[in-house]
């Protein structure tokens, strides 16, 4: 993911001192989870969240390779979003069965038409599926946007559901850092240092792989 989150130039003071939409108002907006969040004004969030070819497929790849996953294997993504990344692994490794879950309906209905369908909706604090249901499942920046009574059952909830799991969430080693998370985020509710994520990752019997990404 560090590529990624790396690969955006980020305008720290402008996004807290906007005119139109400083932060507290683009964060009200962005927690609603529907247009403003994923296509509305870029100074709210995204500024319009679409499929770019190639973009995830990096990802994709290194994930079918470090998890080994091959045609048959059932796979899902929690906070999926528009279904990109799902899409994605599909391109990667043909015969894949993925499976997305995300609480925005606005998120599921604008989704990849390819993906749209096997999209559900709610909230990661209780997942509709079976113990052990899924060989790998994975979730990139999206629990650290649960409040710490959410985080708990969702981290259960992604331990009870994969034989395999993989999480990203954002963190920060410095105070720069979280002012830098601070002034850009605008729905984020969990502010950890990695020696408090492991924390909450012992206290909760999360077994997964993790990786953080920082506001540098």
């Amino acid at each position: 993911m560090t590529p990624l989150h790396k690969s955006t130039t980020r305008d720290y003071l402008a996004r807290v001192n906007d005119p139109d939409f400083p932060k507290a108002k683009a964060a009200e907006l962005a927690k609603n989870w529907g247009f403003d969040y994923w296509d509305g004004d870029r100074r709210i969030n995204y500024g319009g969240y679409n499929y770019m070819e190639g973009r995830w497929e990096p990802v994709a790849r290194l994930m079918a390779e470090h998890y080994h996953l091959k045609p048959g294997d059932k796979v899902l993504d929690i906070g999926c979003g528009k279904g990109y990344l799902m899409y994605d692994l599909t391109k990667v490794v043909p015969g894949l069965d993925v499976r997305g879950f995300d609480v925005s309906r606005y998120a599921i209905e604008n989704a990849k038409p390819e993906m749209r369908h096997l999209i559900d909706e709610g909230s990661a604090v209780a997942l509709p599926y079976d113990d052990r249901e899924f060989d790998f499942a994975y979730s990139l920046n999206t629990l650290h946007n649960l409040y710490s009574y959410e985080l708990e059952p969702a981290l259960r909830e992604l331990e009870r559901i994969a034989k395999k799991k993989y999480l990203c969430v954002e963190s920060y080693r410095s105070e720069v850092e979280k002012v830098n998370l601070l002034y850009w985020q605008v729905t984020c509710e969990q502010f950890n240092t990695p020696k408090e994520w492991q924390w909450w990752f012992e206290r909760c019997g999360y077994s997964g792989d993790h990786s953080f990404i920082y506001f540098e």
